[in-house]
């Protein structure tokens, strides 16, 4: 249920949205730098996960988001030192209303429009107002933007186009004065920076208060800002300027032009902003038919990339299963019932306010909640999904939520929806009669399979525009994999070991569902488990083997005493405090927490903040974990503390009791944690390679595994696992099962990745979008190479919810899992070489590893940044170690 959408280099403005890329930058047009001398071959990447066994769980794919959309931010601290310097200038704590009041719903706006003089999206020297955002505000506020921005850049080719014809910008007279860094890149950040800040906004709340009118906006201005990217990424003379800087910067003296990080920094930036510029078809002849037809292919994507998402987002609000009978809950955790009983009442309180029924309305609110009563409403968002594949008992039940799932936004789901979505639209224009209203095109549709199509096609066709056999050779031009070839073996490799071990792990579970389920799982009822019985009983097989069910785990792990071990964690290994902040700026919804990071080695100075939005809320937020930034350091822009968004959809408070996480959740949290901490840990200040910007896809996620690990340390667990109620400690045996259960089920976890990956890697290869063909004929074939034990059935339409390669950053990338691996253990491996329980060695390698992985970012290579930190390339020691394979 998570995303990831790796940071790339990213100097033009992102396109996408916050989960539809989540985390959120569209690959396919900003794209990373590669490693092309990376010497950590693709034989010896191989050979170190040939027998690894993957720790991601089914449904679990790890989330990320990264836009290069520098945000200005401003706001006080619960700080002991000075105010936080977020801009140019210290801003007190005044600028920023307190979170006080009740949730401000930005999606309604009593004003049709709003002034630009009191535009909060043109305020861009503070943290985003949330409470003043109204979804009427971003059509003014981008108008206003593209037309300065328009001219901004249109004067700054004149400039650079002077200077590289020899003369002066400033008169007719020749100049030998030759271009420098400064008049190009952060020039341009500068000006940018306006659009960045206002459409980041409107992204970032797209995916976590999604409503029909700030998606009428966000919609109608998308082509806007994808206009405008392409106006950068296809400009020739700011080409031509950076061309220039690299090739005079490659006649210098060599050993002085990289002595410094700063120059390093620069180096990267530019190198990353020609490719991404080559990519973005700068290389084709201006007004040709090929540059026009990449144009029209661009904008389409994000049309379609918008719309794949909404569907999807959609289809999980729309499903909802009631449950009555308490035969059918029998033997359920009582946490999933309590969160099926309070989605049932707000299901009937949401009834009640669409029929306008206020009576009805009264009488749902002061309904009392009875857990193990009911009834009870299975909805598709990730906990209670999970919860009713893991533990409900009636198959019939498991089945419905099952193909609920795998039926969204497919032909299954589509006929209701856009049924439902024309009576509205039908709706609004009666209630807008006489009004005059602007022409709309016709919607692309709810039915995500025509839209696959479509993407599929255009993919292929930018690609061959560009030169590149297939959308695939496109991917891979910026990533550490030389070529398809090399990721099809290292994924056969991988299932060599995986499979085996899935097939064992299918069979013991089926022996316990044909010894203990009774009749209907006898052989001549059922021959096979179905889809919708395997992680049902593989969950039985578990608590049978380590004799522990998640449900006792779950009053060990409250939200807030995670947060505070986690925290204590980091001023362990970082020497950096996090203070809780929450109050002293503006948020979306009450549920939203703030914090500030603060060094511990620099007499407490703040140097870093971030919001944290916990919970899942299917109404309104889109499905998933991601990190983006809100505020990225930045030398041109004047801003040296970054700020970060870390978005979870984990399990929310129920009645009087608080959010008790499941161990999956903790690791998700400390998970997204590491994406942040690479983000506002960094020293880079240039700002396209500062923090996640500039790091290579493969590379990403080495800083989140790394924190992972972290949740089966002793001493970390110890500093949070108390019982909610009673203080009480973690029993040890508990955290010793726990410990054992990690790589439980592996084998089958392994093989759903490879499959996930070798489907999206064919997808955009070999498969032919004109052919006979269909993706879901790709889909099984497939299938039948690394889930032969798991055929999907027929009405499968995973591909529908596939948002992250088709609404995402992930097409033809979804194999990197594999390459963060082996980094990611071997640099926890460097902590247990000198001893979990050596604190003073604990510190020094945590300081190392501060200093180069998360300072870094993308201003020196990955490969660069991890033998700086280990004194070597990477070595599969650790990642089979901690995969019990070694």
């Amino acid at each position: 249920f998570e995303f990831v959408v790796p940071s790339p280099s990213n100097t033009f403005v992102t396109t996408t949205t916050a989960t539809a890329s989540p985390h959120k930058s569209n690959k396919t047009q900003h794209l990373g730098s590669a490693v092309g001398t990376t010497t950590m071959k693709i034989s010896v990447l191989a050979a170190t996960l040939l027998a690894s066994q993957s720790n991601l769980r089914p449904y679990s794919v790890r989330a990320f988001t990264a836009h290069r959309n520098v945000v200005a931010a401003a706001a006080a601290s619960a700080s002991r030192t000075s105010a936080p310097r977020y801009g140019p200038t210290s801003l007190v704590a005044s600028t920023c209303k307190m979170s006080t009041t009740a949730d401000v719903d930005v999606a309604t706006a009593d004003d049709a429009t709003a002034a630009s003089a009191n535009n909060p999206l043109l305020e861009n020297t503070s943290l985003p107002k949330f409470q003043s955002i109204q979804p009427s505000q971003l059509t003014p506020a981008m108008t206003s933007i593209l037309s300065q921005l328009d001219a901004s850049f249109a004067s700054l080719e004149s400039s650079l186009s002077a200077k590289l014809a020899g003369r002066d910008p400033s008169s007719s007279s020749s100049s030998s004065s030759p271009i420098s860094y400064d008049e190009v890149l952060p020039a341009l950040e500068k000006m940018q920076h306006p659009l960045g800040y206002a459409w980041s906004i409107a992204s970032h709340l797209n995916g976590v208060k999604n409503t029909d009118e700030l998606r009428k906006e966000y919609e109608a201005n998308q082509p806007k800002v994808v206009q405008a990217s392409m106006k950068f990424g296809q400009s020739k003379v700011l080409y031509d300027a950076l061309s220039s800087l690299r090739t005079s910067w490659e006649t210098a003296d060599e050993e002085a032009a990289t002595s410094s990080f700063l120059a390093a920094q620069r180096r990267r930036a530019v190198s990353n902003t020609l490719r991404s510029m080559t990519l973005q078809g700068v290389g084709l002849p201006v007004g040709s038919p090929e540059q026009v037809r990449f144009n029209e292919i661009k904008l389409r994507f994000a049309e379609l990339s918008t719309a794949f998402s909404n569907n999807v987002l959609d289809a999980t609000k729309a499903f909802g299963l009631t449950v009555t009978d308490p035969s059918d809950v029998e033997d359920v955790p009582e946490s999933a019932l309590a969160m099926w009983a309070e989605a049932h009442k707000r299901f009937l309180v949401k009834e009640a306010e669409t029929e306008g029924d206020e009576e009805k309305k009264t009488e749902a609110e002061g309904m009392e909640v009875d857990a193990a009563k009911g009834p009870w409403r299975i909805t598709l968002d990730g906990p209670s999904y999970i919860a009713a594949m893991q533990h409900m008992p009636n198959r019939d039940v498991r089945k419905k939520v099952y193909l609920g799932y795998l039926t969204r936004a497919s032909e299954f789901t589509a006929s209701e929806a856009e049924a439902k979505a024309e009576a509205e639209a039908e709706a609004e224009a009666a209630d807008n009669k006489g009004e005059e209203t602007k022409e709309e095109k016709a919607p692309i549709g709810k039915n995500n399979v025509l839209i696959i199509e479509e993407i599929l096609k255009l993919r292929k066709e930018m690609a061959g525009l560009l030169g590149f056999d297939n959308y695939a050779e496109m991917s891979l031009a910026s990533k550490m994999a030389p070529d398809v070839a090399s990721v099809t073996n290292l994924s056969n490799l991988i299932l060599e070991k995986a499979l085996p071990a899935a097939q064992r792990e299918l069979a013991a579970a089926t022996d316990l569902a044909r010894a203990t389920g009774g009749p209907e799982y006898s052989e001549s009822n059922l021959p096979k488990l179905m889809p919708w019985d395997t992680s049902f009983w593989v969950e039985r097989l578990k608590e049978k083997t380590f004799d522990l069910k998640e449900e006792e785990l779950r009053p060990y792990f409250a939200l807030d005493a995670v947060l505070k071990g986690m925290f204590g964690l980091i001023e362990r290994i970082f020497d950096v405090e996090v203070r809780d902040a929450t109050g002293t700026v503006e948020v979306w919804h009450p549920d939203v927490r703030f914090f500030t990071l603060h060094d511990e080695s620099d007499e407490g100075k703040h140097i870093a903040s971030f919001y944290l939005d916990p919970y899942s809320r299917p109404a309104d937020k889109r499905g998933g974990a991601w990190m983006a930034d809100c505020l990225g350091k930045s030398e041109a822009l004047g801003f040296d503390v970054p700020v970060a968004y870390l978005t979870c959809n984990g399990s929310p408070p129920v009645g009087d009791k608080p959010s008790l996480m499941t161990f999956r959740e903790v690791e998700t949290l400390f998970h997204e944690t590491g994406h942040g901490l690479q983000h506002m840990l960094t020293r880079a200040t240039v700002g396209d390679v500062s923090g996640i910007n500039g790091v290579e896809w493969d590379a990403v996620e080495l800083p989140s595994q790394f924190m992972e690990n972290w949740c089966y340390d002793k001493p970390t667990v110890y500093g949070f696992a108390k019982h909610y109620q009673t203080g009480e400690p973690l029993p040890e045996e508990m955290f010793e099962k726990l410990k054992e259960q990690k790589t439980f089920g592996a084998g089958m976890m392994a093989c759903r990745q490879l499959l996930f990956g070798m489907m999206d890697m064919e997808l955009h290869s070999n498969f032919d979008p004109n052919g006979e063909e269909t993706i879901f004929d790709l889909q099984r074939r497939m299938a039948e190479i690394y889930t032969p034990y798991a055929l999907p059935v027929e009405e499968d339409r995973f591909l529908c919810g596939f948002s992250h390669i088709f609404a995402g950053g992930y097409a033809a990338g979804y194999y990197s899992y594999k390459w963060a691996e082996v980094m990611s253990a071997d640099a926890f491996g460097a902590f247990e070489e000198v001893g979990l329980d050596n604190e003073e060695g604990v510190k020094e390698v945590g300081k190392k590893f501060r200093e180069t992985v998360l300072a870094l970012g993308g201003g020196v290579a990955p490969m660069d940044v991890f033998k700086s930190f280990r004194g070597r390339e990477p070595s599969p020691e650790a990642l089979l170690r901690h995969n019990g394979l070694a």
